[in-house]
Parts: structure tokens; sequence; C-alpha cells
């Protein structure tokens, strides 16, 4: 995962006595610069990658591990004369690690994402489902992250235990790391759980879902694609994101699981929401669609106004680097990518098909009708530009998912004929 905007770490905060000089009866002061000093050392050695001798084991005691769902792939380039079946099998695993201890209050936070979408104090207070559904969305924002920290990951496929050591985190707090997981007999579709040894919580299991080379693949946006966001007002991501719960845009869900019994794709879901949101949005995509491989921004936030930025600031850019790496797992598979006009979807589609036109085969793009201040992105002109490059058959406009049905079966139709 390419690196956007990066926390700076912060030193534990460290509490006076209350005549502001060091009490005696506690431990020595000099232990405050040396915990600061900690930080900047795993900080600093977080620097060093995969390979840093500094870095070490994230613990259960004191650390929260999220282990992001991916797709394994065959690389095409892998002893090509054994044929698929013969190739080894290569995932990319994300891990996010942060501390679980010194937790920052999220009240402030709190009074002032309610403040930006209207909820009064009165409501703020009475409303305590909705005041604890914006602390559990909030709190990722706030706790500190954990640099240079491994983790060894638990894998078994087809009854065959490996265990696989990654990181040291980033600054970030976050490992990105290929990983060979052999081939061990897998085919096309299979799933397994693997796990981060010693971590109990929910968070520190994923799926793995196993993709051979060639078939369909279905790259999906999130925000206003398949669930109401309202990107293009900043109070309307703000409620959608934090106060609200989720709700897919009418009809998606459906259309969604008739892709899946047409095309049979592998799924990406790609969104520019920051990281600190997966357990959200997967929680989210596990309830109304198709399980697939979610990938996010490597960015984060010290206020609310870097939120916003985070949803709506290039976007187009993000979206292709994201769309290269995942071509570069699959460079056979056949993909349709569906999207809506709110941001650069539009853009972003035509530059991967201008760059791979045999790759992307159609591009379904919402438009958004149910927002304000949509006029100019929803003109026809604007599509018009961003495909001028691409065939009229490849992509199609709509605000009714009723006119993508058949979009999608001509889709399937080709597959009957080839």
């Amino acid at each position: 995962m390419a690196q956007d905007q990066p926390a700076e770490p912060s030193a534990p905060e460290t509490k006076p006595s209350d005549n502001g000089n060091a009490d005696p009866d506690l431990a020595p002061r000099p232990a405050v610069p040396l915990r600061r000093g900690t930080a900047l050392l795993n900080f600093l050695s977080s620097m060093l990658g995969s390979k840093n001798p500094l870095a070490h084991a994230a613990d259960p005691h004191k650390n929260t591990v999220w282990l992001f769902d991916n797709t394994a792939y065959q690389p095409v380039s892998d002893t090509p004369h054994l044929g698929h079946a013969g190739q080894s099998w290569q995932a990319e695993f994300v891990v996010f690690i942060f501390e679980t201890e010194g937790r920052k209050d999220v009240g402030k936070l709190v009074a002032a994402i309610a403040d930006h979408i209207g909820i009064d104090g009165e409501y703020g207070r009475d409303d305590q489902e909705t005041r604890q559904r914006i602390e559990k969305r909030v709190q990722p924002f706030l706790d500190q992250v954990s640099p240079a920290r491994t983790v060894k990951l638990e894998v078994t496929i087809n009854g065959a235990e490996q265990t696989q050591s990654l990181g040291g985190s980033d600054r970030n707090g976050i490992i990105s790391q290929i990983v060979n997981l052999g081939a061990s007999g897998v085919t096309d579709g299979m799933v397994v759980h693997p796990r981060a040894q010693n971590f109990n919580e929910p968070t520190a299991t994923m799926e793995t879902r196993f993709a051979a080379p060639e078939g369909w693949m279905v790259i999906s946006d999130i925000d206003d694609t398949i669930k109401r966001t309202m990107t293009r007002e900043p109070t309307g991501i703000l409620r959608t994101t934090f106060a609200e719960e989720p709700v897919p845009i009418a009809g998606m869900p459906e259309f969604y699981r008739h892709v899946q019994d047409e095309l049979n794709p592998t799924w990406f879901y790609l969104s520019a929401s920051p990281y600190n949101l997966y357990p959200f949005l997967h929680q989210f995509l596990h309830e109304h669609y198709c399980h697939g491989t979610l990938i996010l921004r490597d960015y984060s936030w010290m206020d609310i106004s870097g939120l916003i930025k985070s949803f709506t600031e290039n976007t187009q850019e993000y979206k292709v680097d994201r769309m290269e790496k995942i071509h570069s797992w699959f460079p056979k598979r056949r993909v349709l990518c569906i999207g809506d006009s709110t941001q650069k979807d539009p853009e972003a589609y035509a530059e991967i098909y201008n760059r791979y036109p045999g790759w992307i085969h159609a591009i379904a793009i919402r438009k958004v009708t149910d927002v304000e201040h949509m006029e100019e992105k929803n003109k026809a002109e604007r599509f018009e530009e961003a495909f001028k490059n691409v065939p009229s058959s490849v992509w199609t406009i709509f605000e009714d998912t009723q006119e993508l049905y058949a979009f999608v079966d001509g889709l399937g139709m080709k597959d009957q004929v080839s």
C-alpha cells in the first residue's frame, strides 16, 4: 500500500504533580524522557523497512492488530512452462498495529462532529446510541499507531500449517508485505482464514481468497456507488460516516449478486476513505455485498478538514495507482469497473483503460442525483470528454440499477460465445 500523508508519532503524555514539581514518592523523572526516547527510536527504526533489526514483536497485552482481507494470485511470469496448476500463490498481506493503552479521550472530537452535522448538545447527550456510534468510529483515528512491530501469521491451507513472519510496521503502524503461500493444491475461489499468532480479537483473523489468473474481476468504488456517503457535501460525509448506520444504494446489493451469478468474478473494493474506517466498511460490505478485498488509503488525519480531504483530494491519482497494482497481480483477468460521478471515477477508469485496453472490458458509472451541486459533474459533456478514447460499447452511465442488467448480461454472453 503506497503512502499518502503519514501521521507524525506522538510521545506519551506525562502528568506533573499538583504543584508542578516532581513528586519524590513517584517514579523518577528520567523515566519520562526515556519513554519519549523509546517512541522516537520506534519511529526512526520503522523507516528501515521489513528487515529492520530493531523491530520487535507486537504484544497482545499492549497492541491491537487488524488483518485486512486479501486476494491471492499466481504471478503470470512464474515458471510459465508449468501451467497455472504448477505455479505458486502469492498475496499482499496488510496489517495495521496500534497501541491499546493510553487511548485519548474522544469527547472533544465527538462534540466537534456533532456540531458540524447539526446535532445540538441536548440531542448529543440524550441519544446515547448515536454518541456511542460516533465514539466507536472515531476511536481508530485517535489510537496511537505502533511502528517497528512484527507479527507472526498462522496460515492453514488444505490441512498444511505454515507460519509467516511479517514486519516491521512503518511509521503509520502498517505492514504491507508480499508473502509466498506455495501451491498446496489450491483451486480458484478457495478461502482460508489466516490469523495473527497470540491475538484473539476478531480483527486479528482475515480472509484470503485465491483467484486464478484468468476470469472476470470487478473493481468497485464504495462511496456513493454502493454506499450512501454524500461525498460532495462535507456535512454529508461526517453524518453518514460517523453518526448514521450505513445505507446501501438502492438496488445495488441485488445487482451485485446478479453480477456474481453471471460472471463469477473476484471482487476488489477501491475507496479513497482512510484505513481507519476499515472495520466499519468491512462490516458494511459483508452485510450487503459479495466478499472481496477492500483497499483504502494509507492516510491519517489530525482534524476534521483532513478527513474531508482524504475523501476528495487526488482521488484519480490514488485510484489509478492502486489499479496499477491490481493489474500487476491479475493482468489476464477481464475487468468490470463500477463507480459514480461524485469524484473522479470516470477519469480514473478511462485512464487505466487507455493504459491497458485489453484489460478493462466494461465501465459503469452511476449518475448521482441525490446529492446537491451535481449539475456540472453530471453533464453529458463531462462523460464524453472523460471517455473520448474509450469505445462507446465499453462504458455506460446509469441512474437506476435496472439499466445495468442487460449491460452485464451482454458480458456473460460473450463468455458463452468465446
